[in-house]
């Protein structure tokens, strides 16, 4: 371990970083603070080998009673916390938190990109170990991989030490997560925030099923491909978690699967010589053993550090491995392991048997958990106490400690200041920012309770209710309109996004998830309910609820000054609609038909339902003329492909709003003023082309490149379209429930 290395340029004078001015007390409780490190090592004469391939993942895995006796101290002083309303505590560690003001001060001093606290954490192990190898920089050329990346903090923190530290080298890099816009990952263990993502697609990988799961054997190997063009890959980093707030105690296994997959994805891909950051949690079960013997086995030196922008109270670590071994040294093994990939890997059986792990490491793990498990206890019980009083004087002295580590930080790792232009988003604007993971509010125990909770209850007792009760006025859409046509959107740059055929929409770019989560919950309910079938048919309408007649909606657009002609895609029952005084008839073509509540959580994301929508709205495309109006009923926008299409139209529409009427579908596009775009038509007939050539299984997700699909006015257009269409839904299914 060592000072970070290169040329590093000094800051002015006016803006030098300073510890001076503190008393020297502070001082050392700081240098303290950022040396939580520990080492493994080998006795002196022996070497730790790896066992025999033939041994490994046979046995069941095992206790070691020193490191159980630790996980249950450790969670007996967490359940302290239970009662806490979890907002309130967090909002009280932040402010305890000896180095809480590091990032605010970062994104002041530095200008660094996506500055958050993984961003300050990888730059604090940048600047502490020699992560990035000699032979890498004396060619001149780095090559990094970086799993479970999103947003992209490490990328931005790599860039930001390299265009710093006066090490020139070509870099690049590549990086993996679950990706953000795949309708099928659920928001428990995906990154919504996409802002740099969203500027740098194509050094991400997300798989051929579009979902960026690595825990899957095919995208470990479809990885090793997508990198084939690196000379020698010197850097993996893997900064992977899933959300474990409702089972916190058992962390550690829940997130062991993951780390598996993540290490052998490590080892398959590293060059000889090559670095390894692994973040993990607690240590204590076999598995996190075993793991660590692999990786002390295969690198050269382990170190367990806990950066000091890591909060103390938290369980989290940070594995840095130096020095990848010979790769024929891991191979037998390797080989083994790749063939048992996949997320059971850590809970079938034990990577190593218990026999094979030598006294002498497990006598240094247990010194090392002994260590991190004293920090932690330590931090979580003073919090507790300042908690329940805290003096001026310690909080005074609270705010000494963090004003002075926010400069230390700077001083010690010589953080510069990066212009914008020199970011790995070269400056760009950032998108429109998704709906941020949802927000974990009440107590532990609170939310434990809510857990046990039917949706209704979820509902009735969460931040949308009153929304929900509130009876639709018949003004829903009026407000939201995609003025056009739009020109500034390139289609020979469109492309075609083929993956795994959705089997439900989980998550959406464009809507409030936590509604999605509440309606999908409620659909599956009505699914295995005894009058599933039927209530779509009976539920009655709301007698408050105030919705649009078809022939008003109709009659609507067609008074718009500037429309020719009328044209409604699909509603047979409208047909009938009887019009008062003198405005253009409607004529009307075939197209999907939707049923007025939903009747699956697949939503807009049905295949069959997606083809016969293109190929109405295709047809209906070409019969239009300047100036006209078309009518698209939409069961919702939720998926990139109705997305998509919408886009599509609002190329062609000097208007696009909508509505939801009282009859017919969830909701209607009224699209006003068409302007003949040939080139856009040409796009939706290749698409519906290639979605007829599909094999089983796979499926058309997106033509219009997500970039486009999140700017503008049109992700918050499509975003109040579905929260509208979900609150009514809502609505309805909460008026069926109150009314049995």
């Amino acid at each position: 371990m060592s000072k970070s290395r290169g040329t590093k340029k000094k800051l002015p004078p006016d803006k030098a970083e300073t510890t001076e001015i503190f008393d020297q007390v502070v001082v050392e409780e700081v240098k303290q603070l950022f040396s939580k490190v520990r080492t493994y090592s080998p006795p002196p004469g022996a070497e730790w080998t790896l066992p025999d391939p033939s041994v490994v993942l046979r046995d069941k895995p095992l206790c070691h009673p020193r490191l159980q006796v630790l996980k249950q101290s450790l969670n007996e002083v967490k359940n302290q916390l239970s009662d806490k309303d979890l907002a309130v505590w967090h909002q009280h560690t932040c402010s305890t938190n000896r180095a809480g003001t590091v990032t605010a001060h970062l994104r002041t001093v530095a200008n660094a990109e996506l500055c958050t606290q993984a961003w300050a954490k990888f730059y604090e192990v940048l600047g502490t170990f020699d992560l990035l190898p000699d032979t890498a920089l004396q060619i001149g050329e780095l090559n990094s991989i970086h799993l479970c990346e999103a947003p992209g903090a490490f990328v931005s923190a790599l860039n930001h030490f390299l265009q710093t530290s006066g090490l020139h080298c070509d870099w690049t890099w590549v990086a993996n997560t679950l990706n953000p816009y795949n309708e099928a990952n659920g928001r428990s263990c995906t990154i919504a925030d996409d802002r740099l993502i969203a500027h740098t697609l194509p050094w991400w990988f997300f798989g051929s099923d579009d979902t960026g799961d690595i825990m899957l054997q095919k995208h470990l190997l479809e990885l090793q491909g997508f990198v084939s063009n690196m000379r020698n890959v010197d850097l993996v980093t893997a900064d992977g978690s899933f959300d474990c707030q409702g089972d916190p105690g058992e962390q550690e296994s829940l997130v062991a699967p993951l780390q598996y997959c993540e290490t052998v994805c490590a080892l398959l891909l590293l060059g000889p010589g090559g670095s390894f950051v692994l973040k993990m949690f607690t240590l204590f079960e076999h598995s996190s053993v075993c793991l660590l013997y692999l990786l002390a086995c295969c690198f050269c030196s382990v170190h367990i550090f806990k950066p000091a922008t890591s909060k103390s109270g938290n369980s989290e670590v940070y594995i840095v491995c130096l020095g990848y071994k010979v790769k024929e040294v891991v191979r037998p093994l390797l080989s083994k392991l790749i063939r048992n990939y996949g997320p059971d890997m850590a809970s079938t059986a034990a990577l190593f048997p218990n026999s094979c792990i030598p006294d002498s490491f497990l006598r240094q793990h247990v010194e090392i958990c002994t260590f991190f498990h004293s920090l932690q206890v330590n931090t979580i019980q003073e919090n507790l106490q300042l908690f329940a009083s805290m003096s001026a004087e310690q909080r005074g002295c609270l705010d000494q400690l963090r004003d002075c580590a926010a400069r230390f930080y700077v001083q010690q790792f010589q953080v510069q200041f990066l212009p914008r232009k020199r970011w790995v988003c070269r400056g760009g604007a950032m998108n429109w920012g998704k709906p941020c993971q949802r927000k974990q509010m009440g107590s532990f125990n609170q939310r434990k309770e809510m857990q046990f909770l039917q949706w209704k209850q979820r509902l009735a007792q969460g931040p949308y209710w009153t929304w929900v009760e509130e009876h639709c006025g018949g003004t829903e859409g009026h407000e939201f309109v995609l003025n056009g046509p739009l020109i500034e959107s390139d289609l020979d740059a469109w492309f075609i996004r083929v993956g795994a055929a959705l089997p439900k929409v989980c998550s959406s770019t464009f809507c409030e998830q936590d509604l999605l989560d509440l309606l999908s919950e409620a659909l599956e309910e009505r699914a295995v309910s005894s009058d599933g079938p039927t209530l779509a048919k009976t539920t009655p309408a709301c007698s408050s609820c105030s919705f649009q007649s078809p022939a008003s909606i109709v009659t609507e657009v067609c008074n718009l000054p500037y429309v020719t002609s009328c044209l409604v895609v699909g509603n047979p029952s409208w047909q009938k609609m009887a019009f008062s005084g003198n405005i253009l008839q409607p004529q009307f073509c075939p197209g999907p038909c939707y049923p007025e509540l939903f009747v699956s959580t697949l939503y807009d994301g049905h295949a069959d339902l997606q083809r016969m929508l293109l190929s109405s709205v295709l047809s209906a495309l070409r019969g239009l003329g300047e100036g006209s109006a078309l009518v698209v009923p939409l069961y919702s926008a939720l998926t990139r492909f109705t997305a998509s299409l919408i886009l599509t139209l609002h190329l062609c529409f000097h208007s696009i709003s909508f509505r939801c009427p009282s009859a017919g579908p969830p909701a209607v596009l009224l699209c006003a003023g068409f302007s003949n775009f040939p080139r856009a038509i040409t796009v939706l007939q290749e698409v519906l082309d290639e979605m007829t050539r599909l094999e089983q299984g796979r499926q058309l997700l997106q033509f219009a490149p997500i970039e486009e699909l999140t700017r503008g006015a049109l992700p918050h257009f499509l975003s109040s379209l579905n929260n509208t269409i979900m609150r009514q839904q809502l609505h309805i299914l909460m008026q069926n429930e109150q009314s049995r």
